[in-house]
């Protein structure tokens, strides 16, 4: 489904990704993890075209995402809060979301009953701006409208930042959700070992722009993990 070979981002001589090859498949649930700077948003940067390679590229269902923006039909992503549209309330920028993804009125509104529980009566009916809301909800905002039409992949950095644990919880069991059939493919960035290994099936540690581990997920990783961060 994605594919990376020798891809590589510079700044001036410091270069902040290398990674020679790495292939998710169709239907996998995918964790990134590491320290400040190893390099975990500047992948999911490369691969949503918002920065350009210095060497390299990526290939998303066939289509390299740096010089064509068909992938943008199949794939749903949320970085942060600069996605939203700070002016527009919920309603209006679902609905603006889902216009863009072919869906109509009425299956927004149907999209939306999905997540009751995970906005937990803090997003809908506030009238409230996104730009007013608070970090976590607007982050709500951010994964549930990235799910909106169906994706064939899903990209979420630090999807559990700034979230309450309760809705932290809701946010596992909706990501578990989404790749229980294999249809669609699920990559998640996180600082939170706990929280990427119980949703992830497979777990790349990046280190300085380098992978150093490539980890299917057992009873073990979590122990795996935290080793190799205590050293």
């Amino acid at each position: 489904m994605i594919q990376t070979k020798n891809i590589s981002k510079k700044y001036g001589q410091a270069e902040v990704l290398n990674i020679d090859s790495l292939e998710i498949p169709k239907g996998q649930s995918f964790g990134l993890v590491g320290n400040n700077g190893a390099g975990k948003t500047t992948y999911f940067n490369l691969l949503l075209d918002l920065i350009r390679p210095t060497t390299g590229g990526i290939t998303n269902n066939d289509v390299v995402v740096n010089e064509s923006e068909e992938w943008k039909t199949f794939t749903g992503s949320f970085i942060d809060e600069t996605f939203l549209i700070g002016y527009l309330t919920p309603e209006e920028y679902f609905d603006f979301i889902g216009d863009l993804r072919g869906m109509t009125a009425a299956d927004v509104k149907a999209f939306l009953a999905q997540f009751d529980e995970f906005f937990n009566g803090e997003i809908i009916g506030k009238k409230k701006y996104l730009r007013d809301l608070s970090k976590g909800n607007q982050k709500k905002a951010g994964i549930a409208a990235a799910m909106m039409g169906n994706p064939q992949v899903v990209i979420l950095d630090e999807p559990f930042a700034n979230l309450d644990p309760t809705t932290q919880i809701r946010l596992k069991k909706i990501l578990k959700t989404l790749t229980e059939d294999r249809e669609v493919t699920v990559l998640v960035s996180s600082h939170d070992l706990s929280h990427v290994t119980e949703v992830c099936e497979r777990i790349v540690v990046l280190d300085k722009g380098i992978v150093v581990k490539d980890i299917q997920t057992s009873e073990e990783t979590l122990k795996e993990l935290e080793s190799y961060f205590s050293v």
